[in-house]
């Protein structure tokens, strides 16, 4: 009588954005089709994949290090080693020239070839490299599983990929290449699998979202989403200002349940680097059209990306910058000192147009960082002693007896209570810091479709 062979253990590494974490999903889906099951620690695995990031060099960086660390778990374990997202697409062969024990490298449109791919390395072998582009007409968006969403409250689901506008910085036009949209119809289809299992936010995803083209305009696909039965929040991310259009604002003055969030990137506050970043605004244009979506939905919040450093950045350019900040009063940022992608226009024409020293790089970055964390502070204060609305997600990362959510604003909010994952409940703010608020559950004012029994101990329902 033959035994059954235990079911092999896989562990994949997250870096960057919103859309590999979806990735990370839609891998795991491929590889439960091959009987691979995932564990929480590397050390356990059979198969470790790394899914990278390319937007930063430091991101690279990362990768490596990791890279090494696992070498380790390959030489107990026998363990194979792949590398798949935006590096594995951008240096493709060469991971494997650069690191003998990777075993496989993948780009993003070769995840469903997960089990193809593993099959050759077990059968012929081989080492493989699969980051051939899929034609845009031939895309086909892999339907997420809903299962593997059951117990959360909120997920993300891909609306588009790839991005067309070439910022002379950006690396992402050559990882993950043109922009293709998702028909508007499968994703309303995902939208309500999700709300099936509980999920009552979704984010809608893909690298310049407010381009997309799948049917129906930007505007009418959140407003689609929204009558979703069971979707209780509507969240989208990441943007162009030039996509900010009056139907999008109408979009957040008329559908309540689009949150009042908005992240919008300027990268700079000069006129002259957003130029040579091929950003087709001036900085008056962009305050314009902020200015448009505040009055519309008053009290949005806005977030934004900021870089400093670029080639031929000036003092006087970084003073715009800075200004910039402290008019906006950006609820957060993601700032970044500049570093060079490979392909990028930036790249090529640095010596051109004249870098910026590191030593400088690096002040500008703390002068701009203590300018946001000062507004943050006075933004997050201004909720002390109020109540505000909080979508349960699960444990607090800072205290297992405590519970973790975030209000419309997306802002973090850790709280004592014992309202299940799912639930919607109010939350008294007694504390506040510049990255989250803290407090007291009031009373739940809703349950999901589907509740996600509680667990006696939060401890154990943050360590399972």
């Amino acid at each position: 009588m033959n035994e059954r062979r235990p079911a092999r253990r896989y562990y994949i590494h997250t870096f960057g954005c919103q859309m590999n974490v979806n990735d990370t999903l839609r891998m795991g889906e491929a590889l439960a089709a091959v009987d691979y099951r995932p564990t929480p620690v590397p050390e356990s695995a059979d198969l470790i994949i790394l899914n990278t990031c390319s937007i930063r060099e430091k991101a690279e960086d990362k990768m490596l290090s990791a890279l090494g660390r696992y070498r380790q778990v390959k030489l107990q374990r026998g363990a194979l080693i792949g590398v798949g997202g935006c590096v594995a697409q951008q240096e493709k062969q060469k991971i494997l020239e650069k690191v003998p024990y990777v075993d496989f490298v993948f780009g993003p449109d070769a995840i469903q070839k997960l089990p193809e791919i593993l099959t050759r390395i077990h059968e012929d072998r081989v080492r493989v490299v699969e980051t051939a582009w899929v034609d845009s007409e031939a895309y086909v968006f892999p339907r997420a599983d809903p299962n593997t969403s059951r117990g959360k409250a909120t997920e993300f689901v891909t609306v588009m990929k790839g991005c067309d506008n070439v910022c002379s910085f950006c690396v992402v036009p050559h990882t993950r290449g043109r922009e293709v949209s998702r028909p508007f119809p499968e994703v309303l289809a995902e939208v309500a699998d999700l709300t099936r299992v509980g999920v009552r936010e979704v984010t809608l995803i893909g690298q310049n979202v407010n381009s997309y083209a799948g049917g129906v305009s930007f505007a009418q696909l959140l407003r689609r989403t929204a009558q979703v039965p069971g979707v209780e929040r509507v969240r989208f991310t990441t943007s162009h200002p030039h996509d900010l259009s009056d139907e999008l604002i109408a979009a957040f003055r008329e559908e309540p349940k689009i949150m009042p969030h908005f992240h919008l990137p300027v990268q700079s506050g000069s006129d002259e680097v957003l130029k040579r970043m091929k950003r087709d605004y001036t900085v008056a244009q962009y305050l314009e059209r902020l200015g448009k979506l505040r009055e519309a939905r008053p009290g949005i919040a806005v977030t934004t990306d900021l870089i400093v450093g670029f080639p031929g950045e000036t003092a006087e350019d970084f003073e715009g910058t800075l200004r910039l900040a402290e008019t906006v009063r950006y609820d957060g940022q993601f700032s970044f000192i500049y570093s060079p992608r490979p392909k990028t226009i930036a790249m090529l024409k640095e010596d051109e147009w004249g870098p910026v020293p590191h030593e400088t790089k690096i002040e500008r970055l703390e002068r701009l960082n203590a300018v946001q964390k000062k507004v943050s502070a006075e933004l997050m204060a201004q909720a002390v002693g109020t109540t505000v609305e909080v979508l349960v997600e699960g444990c607090s990362r800072t205290d297992a007896a405590r519970r973790f959510g975030r209000t419309p604003h997306n802002r973090v909010v850790n709280f004592d209570g014992d309202a299940p994952v799912g639930a919607l409940c109010e939350v008294k703010v007694d504390f506040a810091s510049p990255s989250s608020l803290g407090g007291a559950q009031l009373r739940v004012l809703s349950l999901p479709a589907v509740v996600i029994p509680e667990i006696a101990s939060a401890a154990e329902a943050c360590v399972a």
